[in-house]
């Protein structure tokens, strides 16, 4: 029998891991969430996310993991419905199983079942039924609900799908049977952890070739991904939800979605529970509609700029290079990136590159390190450290143009390219000069590429945005 009870007719699916995966008290959840909030990866982005992807461990092992994903959602964001694909662990059935319910309970309240969605997708072709077992032995569908009460609150309608089949062609099938609800009204809460019991690294590497593959908005690269490990010990699943994961990427292939990810962890990071001889991996993943303006997010700007710092004063100190292992960059890749140094006010380095496609961990150490020893300016002293300030521009991807009214002054940085000789101009230069964007042209062509005045009228021009920030205080 499913855990249920009847309430004037009403049928509420009740808590059955409250208590076992996270609190069952409704003080000591709200104490334990607010903590995984505090502590979660602030928004990668500045739109609102169509799908994420959340494990479904433990709090005390995948928690911190989990807020992360869910703090991708603004607080209170108003989606009509969310959609909860499961991959079911107890049972094994054709298709996947939706909710004959009213309600799905938690000890922070009820959240109402979208019970005209459910009806419609059991009309469909046969592959959505309801089998009871499925919904009352599976926590991957319950233990995501108190994040969302937490975040949105409960003013929306709950669509639980638990998926049995182990049938790629099912998946593709069912992603067809909610096309119609994948829509920015609508959120898709995908539930699965990553690598099952391999050692620590093993993990970490596996995990991150896995998401690689979920980012590349393929499902025939996810199957590649997901094929046997022979070569890694104790390697039972590389993802335990593929079935779910698998249907979210036949319903956004094709589509302009970007996959960005968020924050990876392990059950070896647990403090005073993780061991590194069989660890279970955790990624937290979002999904937007079309490609965001350039952003690096806050703790990401936090910490390059904490890098650059200590690669300056450690080669002041020694003349060489840190060649620590760099920060997670949470898949932010770069058209480029330029390190400015500042002191007192005054400019004393600027050095950046346009390499495409390489992460900004590659070259951050590197282009702070020149920066400071900038040939234009003297050498940077010990003694400066204190009154240097750090501005440090990511740049977008080059994108040639074929006609310079492609230029918007102060949005675009402009590259010019003719032969070997080359030059660029950051967009903050039009707003401080005033310069049209002639004159621009050919400042640039003149003083940075060095090809004349109207250089610039048969090179290749390419425009590129920038996102800057700098320390303060």
């Amino acid at each position: 029998m499913m855990d249920t009870e009847h309430t004037h007719s009403t049928l509420i699916r009740k808590p059955v891991f409250a208590g076992r995966f996270y609190p069952a008290s409704e003080k000591v959840l709200l104490k334990q969430l607010k903590k995984l909030f505090a502590g979660a990866t602030a928004p990668i982005a500045k739109a609102l996310p169509q799908a994420i992807i959340a494990p479904h461990a433990g709090y005390i092992f995948s928690g911190e993991v989990a807020a992360s994903a869910f703090s991708q959602l603004p607080e209170k964001a108003e989606y009509k419905r969310v959609f909860i694909l499961a991959s079911s662990h107890h049972s094994t059935f054709k298709g996947a199983s939706i909710c004959d319910i009213e309600f799905y309970e938690t000890p922070l309240g009820k959240i109402r079942v979208d019970t005209e969605v459910t009806k419609k997708l059991f009309s469909l072709n046969g592959l959505m039924q309801y089998h009871a077992d499925a919904h009352t032995h599976e926590h991957g569908v319950e233990v995501q609900l108190p994040f969302l009460q937490y975040r949105l609150g409960t003013d929306f309608l709950l669509v639980p799908v638990v998926l049995g089949t182990h049938d790629a062609s099912e998946c593709e099938k069912i992603a067809q049977m909610l096309e119609p609800w994948f829509t920015p009204e609508n959120l898709f809460v995908i539930s699965t952890d990553f690598s099952h019991y391999p050692a620590y690294e093993d993990a970490v590497g596996n995990d991150f070739n896995t998401a690689e593959a979920i980012c590349s908005n393929s499902p025939d690269t996810l199957m590649e991904a997901l094929a046997p490990k022979m070569n890694i010990n104790n390697l039972a699943t590389s993802l335990c939800g593929w079935t779910s994961v698998l249907t979210l990427l036949y319903l956004t292939r094709q589509k302009n979605l970007n996959y960005v990810k968020v924050q990876y962890r392990n059950s070896g990071d647990a403090p005073n529970y993780g061991e590194k001889e069989r660890v279970v991996g955790y990624w937290a993943i979002a999904v937007y509609q079309g490609k965001e303006d350039l952003f690096v997010p806050y703790h990401v700007q936090a910490e390059m700029l904490k890098k650059a710092r200590n690669a300056i004063s450690h080669y002041i100190d020694t003349g060489n290079l840190i060649q620590a292992k760099m920060f997670e960059l949470t898949g932010l890749e770069s058209g480029g990136m330029f390190v400015s140094i500042y002191v007192k006010g005054e400019l004393r380095g600027c050095i950046g590159n346009f390499t495409g496609g390489v992460s900004l961990n590659e070259s951050l150490e590197h282009l702070a390190v020149s920066a400071c020893c900038d040939q234009r300016f003297r050498d940077l002293k010990k003694d400066e450290l204190n009154d240097m300030e750090l501005e440090i521009s990511v740049l977008s991807p080059l994108r040639q143009i074929h006609s310079i009214d492609e230029i918007e002054l102060g949005k675009h940085g402009i590259y010019i390219q003719k032969g070997d000789q080359s030059g660029t101009f950051l967009p903050k230069v039009a707003n401080t000069t005033g310069w049209t964007v002639a004159q621009l042209l050919g400042y640039c062509a003149r003083d940075k590429a060095r090809i004349g005045w109207n250089g610039w009228k048969d090179a290749e021009i390419y425009v590129y945005e920038t996102f800057e920030f700098r320390e303060t205080g």
